[in-house]
């Protein structure tokens, strides 16, 4: 099921909203959060709700483990076993057919003979996301951050929350248990406006813009191999919006539906094109995602302790890792190992060498990371190659005859990208006044006009 869907509007979300101000205690208000985050999950395919649930049993128990016992060995236990657990599931689902490729691919070119079963494994929508959520909640109970949760309801909430369940915010535990355990006193009203207005806002983002370039950017890329330099260019660019308002909106809805129940879910978005380095970059893209993976991943493998070349080492396997996270091909590999160099190579350049000018750093950062978008884009390594050939040495070709309109179309969108308010900054000392409310309802009419009309794409981000 998709936000922009019309069962979801028209049906799902209403039905779920009520029902859930009509009950009155804590318990009951987590129950059917439960109940709902499963429905939505299982409207795709029921199977995969047992794996969600075996996942979600086997962390509730760990984090009631932590509850019973402080000895260290037994902690160290419940550390391990239940992460080990989950990343094997994600393994299976995501990587296990990446593996066996690979391994055959790698054997055939050194000339030996293997023969693995290459697995088809149907991968389940938001697998990456809801693993990261239980992983990230048993570190923290080990670590003393937070106090596991006896409810198991209230656990399963968590865990199943449609508004972030199968494309994110990753969402930790100690960001939203506050609100999880204040459900039963959240303000409706006050909810109910800010989180319509979040709603519009995303749908904005994603609707009417992403799902706008979306239009140009799939048949054009579909024909890379005939495309000119400068229309690889403009598909790349076109691209470059497109995936960040397609991500962006569908986050700004998730704060959106998540305020509609009293439930704050964190920004996720800062207007990375703003971005004057890699650094910053990475500090406004994926926020939710960018930090997992510094908290959970960069400072235990060291962070900035130790020498320089361990700290440029970390950096490296970091975004390797997060690069695989993504998806399961060489392309997404790349992608993380080209964020790490980035990374790497500001770190080296900025302790010697004196700042550039603001909007010539914002330049060089921005054209850097639309070609890194090439590698998250291409299906594959040779698509990849072709168009960063086209695009770095001029080369003839088609400029497909809509051209104008897509050109611009993309100005606009980037322009709104690196100046306009992003949702937060829109929603800033928010207050309910009629012009708001009157453009957020245009702007969901809008909207439900052209889903009607089958304009609306899916999320980019639920492959991942």
């Amino acid at each position: 099921m998709l936000f922009t869907s019309l069962i979801f509007l028209f049906a799902f979300l209403p039905v779920t909203y009520v029902i859930y101000w009509c009950l009155r205690t804590t318990r009951q208000r987590h129950i059917w959060l439960t109940i709902t985050g499963y429905v939505f999950y299982g409207y795709w395919d029921p199977r995969f709700c047992l794996l969600m649930a075996f996942t979600t049993l086997v962390s509730y128990s760990a984090g009631r483990g932590f509850l019973a016992t402080q000895d260290p060995v037994k902690r160290k236990w419940l550390l391990v076993a239940p992460i080990t657990v989950d990343l094997l599931l994600l393994g299976f689902f995501k990587y296990a057919g990446f593996f066996t490729r690979s391994v055959n691919d790698l054997a055939d070119v050194l000339g030996w003979r293997t023969d693995l079963p290459v697995l088809d494994v149907v991968l389940p929508i938001g697998i990456s996301f809801y693993t990261f959520h239980t992983i990230t909640y048993i570190a923290d109970a080990y670590r003393g951050h937070i106090k596991p949760t006896r409810s198991l309801w209230e656990f399963g909430a968590y865990v199943s929350l449609f508004s972030q369940l199968v494309a994110g915010p990753i969402v930790r535990f100690r960001e939203i248990e506050g609100d999880l355990e204040r459900v039963a006193t959240a303000d409706r009203r006050a909810g109910l406006t800010l989180g319509l207005s979040f709603l519009a806002f995303g749908m904005f983002e994603k609707v009417i813009v992403a799902d706008s370039l979306a239009y140009y950017v799939d048949d054009w890329l579909a024909m890379h191999s005939s495309l000119s330099t400068l229309g690889t260019w403009l598909a790349m660019l076109g691209y470059t919006g497109q995936l960040y308002f397609d991500f962006s909106g569908y986050s700004s809805m998730a704060v959106g539906l998540g305020i509609m129940f009293g439930l704050r879910i964190p920004q996720n978005f800062n207007s990375p094109y703003r971005a004057a380095n890699p650094s910053e970059f990475w500090r406004r893209w994926h926020i939710s995602l960018s930090t997992v993976m510094r908290d959970y991943l960069y400072i235990p493998l060291g962070g900035n302790r130790g020498t320089t070349a361990f700290m440029y080492r970390n950096l490296m396997l970091t975004m390797l890792i997060g690069g695989l996270w993504h998806g399961a091909n060489w392309t997404f590999v790349i992608w993380g190992a080209y964020h790490g160099a980035l990374l790497i190579g500001y770190q080296h350049m900025s302790a010697r060498t004196g700042e550039f000018p603001v909007w010539l750093s914002r330049l060089i950062t921005f054209v850097l990371v639309v070609v890194g978008w090439v590698f998250f884009r291409a299906h594959d390594l040779p698509m990849a190659w072709d168009l960063l050939a086209k695009m770095f040495v001029p080369q003839p070709g088609t400029l497909p005859g809509d051209a104008m309109s897509f050109g611009i179309i993309t100005v606009i969108a980037l322009m709104l990208a690196r100046w306009a308010p992003n949702s937060f900054e829109f929603h800033k000392d928010f207050q309910v006044t009629p012009l708001r409310m009157g453009a957020a309802a245009a702007i969901l009419g809008v909207s439900v006009a052209l889903i009607a009309g089958s304009r609306a794409s899916p999320f980019l981000y639920f492959q991942f």
